[in-house]
């Protein structure tokens, strides 16, 4: 039995539940403005070499995007997403029921291309009576696992320059894309190519806990955070969590082994038979299976996620690993996986 469902369904990494520990008893001022917070903040500085940059903790990801969203955009502005973007998909409209639109085109593969953004210009004539675009959303993983390249968004920061753009990159599954052998970004890169990204630690490692690091200005961000509920009085356990996964490595050695363990299970699917119609780099897997040996496997112990209805025998699965996906669980999973062909 185990669930490859998502990569929250455990606590924290142990190495972060110590630093909790550790600094349990230290007394704090809240709302994240204590010094655990403030060395945090000068720890993500460094290792994204972005001294100038304005960094703040948030609890969650979609709290996150909304936020960033709305204290960036006017009221009459727009986001440009692909379609299965989370903002478009696995928010619960937030993004649009607090007033900003989303524009969505379509994506083969997750990611957003220049030609997508220049399509929603198209289709907006610039006068008062539309949406005005403004900013462009993406997420690295994206939603079916897909990873940019550095010259991918080397090409999006140019368009949107080109159109007076922001881009903003949600990375709540960030270290999985870094530590993607198909991805030659770093933190860095990422700093010096948005204008505003998110660290996610809820999906690697963390408790709970999003890193937003800006590059634009946004003096009121703060009032922003507090206003949309996203300001944790207890703020210095974001703080602590993120020193942690930001100290040795930690935060890429959990990205490496949640695709370790992902190849290890898709390797194993193809060995089998089984086909990918979306080739992910990274720990989201979508293999292909008929419905009746889904069924069986489900009934044997494994949970996974429904993503794409293929046929009336056959669905596209999702399947996820994390930092705590033991080797066993996989060749379990594999090895039940041989007695129901």
């Amino acid at each position: 039995m185990y669930s490859f469902r998502n990569d929250y369904s455990e606590g924290a990494h142990p190495q972060v539940l110590q630093a909790l520990t550790d600094t349990n008893l230290v007394q704090t001022c809240g709302y994240g403005v204590d010094p655990i917070c403030e060395e945090a903040r000068d720890l993500i500085r460094t290792v994204c070499a972005a001294p100038e940059a304005d960094v703040h903790f948030l609890v969650g990801g979609t709290q996150t995007n909304l936020t960033v969203i709305t204290a960036l955009l006017a009221s009459y502005e727009a986001v440009i997403a692909a379609h299965t973007g989370h903002v478009n998909c696995h928010e619960t409209g937030a993004i649009e029921a607090t007033g900003h639109k989303v524009c969505v085109e379509t994506s083969p593969d997750g990611k957003v291309t220049p030609a997508m953004v220049e399509a929603v210009l198209a289709r907006h004539d610039g006068t008062e009576h539309m949406v005005s675009p403004k900013m462009v959303y993406i997420s690295d993983t994206t939603e079916i696992g897909t990873v940019y390249t550095k010259a991918e968004l080397t090409a999006l920061r140019r368009c949107c320059d080109e159109h007076g753009l922001l881009l903003f990159l949600d990375g709540a599954r960030l270290g999985s894309a870094l530590t993607s052998p198909e991805s030659d970004l770093t933190l860095a890169d990422l700093a010096a190519l948005t204008d505003v990204f998110t660290i996610g630690g809820t999906k690697n490692g963390a408790l709970f806990g999003e890193a937003v690091v800006l590059t634009v200005p946004c003096p009121h961000f703060r009032w922003h955070i507090k206003q949309r509920g996203g300001m944790l009085a207890k703020g210095r356990l974001l703080g602590v969590q993120f020193q942690a996964l930001l100290k040795d490595d930690l935060y890429f050695d959990i990205g490496r082994h949640a695709n370790d363990m992902a190849f290890r299970l898709r390797d194993g699917f193809k060995a089998l038979g089984y086909e990918f119609p979306v080739p992910s780099p990274s720990n989201q897997q979508f293999p292909v299976m008929k419905i009746q040996t889904a069924e069986k496997l489900a009934a044997m112990g494994f949970e996974f996620q429904v993503e794409r209805v293929i046929d009336e025998e056959h669905i596209m699965y999702r399947f996820v690993t994390s930092w705590a996906t033991p080797e066993s669980a996989i060749d379990d999973l594999l090895n039940a996986l041989a007695q129901c062909q």
